[in-house]
């Protein structure tokens, strides 16, 4: 089963905002065995998007549009559906219903014509019920094609995708079992990796696909095996990753299934029922973004010091001046210092600390352009480790900020990898 994902909006086109909706759907669709063909981004122009739907009629088995369905004049998807599907748009008496609760009970304002318009459908199709929003979703078929409209709000794009879409797509449509299996390397670059793994790729079997996902300081190496037989697919895919764990154990830091690395931390330490904190100098605090991204985080994520000048360590972290003198901010000692404060500072069990010289100039400092020393304090010890990033700037920030979480999972994993 095949699948295409349609944005639409002139915003997305000019850069004004970042589609996300794309991923979302993608994610969803892929779970449940939907493979996704192709993803387009169209401008608010009703012909484009005519052409777009005859372009991809037939051509896939469903379409998920989103976008569009708003109630101003530049929202054009609903009346190029009628054009589309030979339809007329009517008032679906729910929609109008739950519309007039939501603005009259919730926001406590009086319905405006406007508002009431968001209740217009095409006759023929089958109405998506948007509990968090006015804006309906709408499912039509023409020939051997499902089109599927969704807003593009992403809260209300993703409620109708978890409770309207896939449900009925599961459903409605016979589709085979997607395993993915993806593992997590770091230290080697994406040639090397492949040439240390030659012999193996080469001896997968035709249902199972390799993809090289890299990243500044790591690659992510994803298994994807499609099949009828989910038991058969498990098993397979099981044993190459085994067998592939035997080749490049010394590299592989960990396995991930659908979820970030910063999840996975997050999973592991409120089962552990342990917390960090972090210092950070030359990564400037993306760290501690990293790890409040994960919803829930204040469960184990206590806060952050971004300690980036020399006086905040010695005056916020109390880092000895002395210390500073002696060995340079850039240095093994000092990065071991900031993870012990603020390890102590907040209470927590594990605290991380960073500070090299990211560049774009060396300026004063001792340390080599792209110098990054990271310190781990765990309940027992502190680990330093020295490493040498490159150039340009943000590249050291993001390899520091990687190789950090990397390092954090290692030591909260290592009884379980």
């Amino acid at each position: 089963m095949k699948a295409a994902i349609v944005t639409i909006g002139d915003e997305i086109l000019i850069g004004q905002i970042i589609d996300t909706n794309s991923g979302f759907i993608a994610k969803s669709l892929d779970k449940i065995g939907v493979e996704i063909w192709e993803m387009l981004s169209v401008s608010d122009d009703k012909q484009h998007i005519l052409d777009t739907f005859k372009e991809l009629q037939n051509k896939v088995d469903l379409v998920i549009i989103t976008g569009g369905l708003g109630p101003t004049k530049d929202d054009v998807t609903k009346k190029t559906f009628c054009d589309y599907f030979e339809d007329k748009l009517v008032v679906d008496e729910a929609v109008l219903k739950h519309v007039t609760q939501l603005i009259e009970g919730f926001f406590k304002r009086k319905i405006t014509q406007i508002n009431k318009d968001q209740a217009l459908v095409p006759s023929r199709c089958t109405v998506l019920h948007n509990q968090v929003g006015t804006a309906p979703g709408m499912w039509m078929q023409k020939e051997n094609t499902v089109f599927v409209s969704l807003p593009g709000v992403p809260f209300e794009m993703k409620y109708l995708i978890e409770s309207e879409v896939i449900p009925k797509v599961v459903k409605e449509f016979n589709r085979p079992y997607i395993i993915h299996k993806t593992i997590l390397t770091y230290g080697q670059g994406e040639s090397m990796v492949a040439e240390r793994i030659e012999d193996w790729e080469n001896s997968l079997p035709g249902f199972i696909k390799l993809a090289y996902l890299p990243a500044p300081g790591r690659v992510r190496l994803r298994l994807t095996a499609r099949g009828k037989d989910k038991e058969v697919l498990g098993k397979t895919i099981d044993s190459y990753v085994a067998s592939l764990s035997a080749i490049i154990n010394d590299i592989i830091v960990g396995f991930e299934e659908d979820e970030t690395i910063e999840v996975l931390l997050g999973k592991k330490l409120k089962e552990q029922q342990k917390t960090i904190a972090t210092a950070e100098s030359c990564t400037g605090g993306q760290i501690a973004v990293s790890l409040s991204s994960v919803a829930g985080a204040s469960a184990y994520f206590k806060g952050s010091v971004v300690s980036y000048a020399a006086e905040t360590k010695i005056n916020v972290l109390g880092i000895s001046e002395k210390l500073i003198n002696e060995h340079s901010v850039v240095s093994a000692e000092v990065a071991k210092a900031m993870a012990e404060n603020v390890k102590r500072l907040l209470n927590t069990d594990y605290a991380l600390a960073t500070t090299g010289n990211a560049g774009p100039t060396k300026g004063d400092e001792k340390a080599e352009l792209g110098s990054v020393f990271i310190a781990l304090a765990t309940p027992n010890e502190v680990v330093v480790e020295e490493f040498n990033f490159g150039q340009p700037r943000e590249k050291v920030i993001d390899r520091a900020t990687i190789k950090s979480l990397e390092m954090l999972k290692k030591e909260i994993f290592k009884n379980v990898l």
